[in-house]
């Protein structure tokens, strides 16, 4: 009777362990599992994927070219897995039969799939339609993540005055700042998002307009780290606006009140051409090329402005031309016998041009003035001593304003040691010395008429011929009084 209950409690057992057995695995035959991997949408093989199932059998991975075997698997019901750590893991249930190779495709998708894109991005300034915003422009804007994720941003610049559309990428703050925009344009900006995973998010477009640049009249040179830079400020010499790159050697601005256009001369490899913009210093033009501007010293030589802004008068060695500002129509207007053509400037009205000529030193200086066929018509200065320059015409023509060194002076580095502003009469050819209040020692130099006539501009500065100058301006009816309109500042212009 004992040996009976023991069999029986045995044969219960070992029913109790197959019944709790649920992933049993048919060992009567086997089959295997073959196939690839590749990538949702592209159908692009997917290495290095591991590939297992459940029960457990064998675990392989995808080669080179995205395919997998696993051999050997018992027949029976399985879950099939593929798993990377960049991809999200699939699963598949597969019956593997006797002797037979079951072919399973898997397909896979990137981890960030389900990933949310950023919402849209909001702009808030400058405000949409704005007018009168600085040419040094903040813009802001919000966005947010709905997973929190890193975003990146694009600001998208263009404007209505030319196709250019600038870029600015990778920005990680809500706000931006770029400075110098041009004065007076309607500028169009747009910010898109990304989380690096979703497809960008563009804003909407907004529009605004810039300021409109300041009347300034006065235009004039600095020196700043090794290049000169064009600037213009008010008559006050106050709301100073730089208008030339820092990058570039720019000097000599002529303005031209009837075209709103500054000439000036720019440093183009070894060679010196003319330039034009606006008041604002955009949209620079070059306006020679073939013949550019020389003389025996181009911190002395000088250029004019012709036909109402249409044309230019400038001077290349013994020769005057005369240009379209377009850069057409180059045409040799004067040719001297051998001296240098330093200076010219011409007088709208009457047509009359004066000009400056020098010898290969910059002395032996001739003043006269020509009509347009070239013709002599007046001597002003001739068979003097030292430097002379800066030659100015009135705007009826009846008056030159031009400086001398009275002093006489000739030396190889060009040093002049009393240089004094005259104001010329061409009715009674009498000289006027405007500077009777000149600190001894000084230099009055770039002498040019104000835009009424009743005072003139110039720069002043010590004779050592290295320390910093001024542009200051007297009043022809009081030419006691000097008043400094500027600091650090030389060849003024004032129309």
């Amino acid at each position: 009777m004992k040996k009976y209950i023991t069999k029986v409690v045995s044969i219960l057992l070992l029913a109790v362990v197959f019944s709790c057995s649920e992933d049993t695995i048919d060992l009567e035959g086997v089959g295997s599992i073959t196939g690839t991997v590749v990538r949702v949408g592209t159908n692009e093989p997917l290495e290095n994927v591991k590939i297992s199932t459940n029960p457990a059998t064998s675990t392989v991975f995808t080669n080179d070219v995205g395919v997998y075997i696993i051999e050997n698997v018992p027949s029976g019901e399985y879950s099939l897995s593929a798993e990377r750590e960049d991809l999200l893991t699939v699963f598949e249930g597969v019956s593997v039969l006797v002797d037979s190779e079951l072919e399973v495709v898997l397909e896979m998708d990137v981890s960030t799939a389900n990933n949310r894109p950023p919402t849209v991005v909001s702009l808030v300034t400058p405000a949409d339609n704005s007018t009168d915003v600085p040419v040094d422009v903040e813009f802001v804007w919000t966005a947010s993540d709905p997973e929190d994720d890193d975003l990146y941003y694009t600001l998208t610049l263009r404007n209505d005055e030319d196709t250019n559309v600038e870029v600015f990428e990778n920005i990680t703050d809500t706000t931006y700042t770029i400075s110098e925009l041009s004065y007076g344009v309607k500028y169009f900006w747009q910010v898109s998002a990304t989380d690096s995973i979703n497809d960008p998010i563009n804003s909407t477009t907004n529009a605004f307009q810039t300021i409109f640049p300041p009347n300034n009249r006065l235009v004039f040179s600095r020196i700043e780290d090794g290049n000169s830079i064009i600037y213009s400020a008010d008559e006050d010499g106050n709301t100073e606006l730089q208008l030339t790159s820092s990058s570039k050697n720019s000097f000599r601005p002529r303005r031209n009140s009837t075209t709103g256009k500054i000439a000036f001369l720019q440093s183009v490899g070894s060679q010196t051409h003319v330039f034009i913009m606006n008041e604002d210093g955009s949209q620079v033009e070059q306006v020679t090329s073939t013949v550019g501007v020389s003389g025996f010293n181009l911190e002395e030589v000088d250029f004019s402005w012709d036909a109402d802004g249409a044309k230019i008068l400038f001077p290349n060695q013994n020769k005057l031309y005369t240009i379209n500002v377009d850069g057409s129509g180059l045409d040799l207007l004067y040719q001297t016998t051998g001296d240098l053509i330093t200076e010219v400037d011409k007088n709208e009205d009457t047509g009359v041009i004066v000009l400056k000529t020098n010898n290969l030193d910059g002395y032996g200086v001739q003043i006269f003035t020509i009509d347009e066929s070239g013709t002599v018509l007046d001597v002003v200065l001739t068979g003097e001593n030292g430097a002379a320059g800066s030659i100015n015409l009135s705007v009826d023509g009846t008056q030159l304003l031009y400086s001398r060194d009275v002093s006489g002076s000739e030396t190889a580095n060009y040093r002049q040691l009393d240089s004094r502003m005259f104001l010329y009469n061409f009715g009674d050819m009498t000289n006027t010395d405007l500077s009777v209040d000149k600190t001894s020692g000084t230099n009055d130099l770039d002498a040019r008429f104000s835009p009424n006539e009743a005072s003139v501009i110039f720069v002043n500065t010590s004779n050592d011929g290295i320390s910093e100058r001024s542009v200051q301006k007297l009043s022809i009816s009081d030419i006691e009084v000097r008043t400094i309109l500027l600091e650090n500042a030389s060849m003024p212009d004032w129309e």
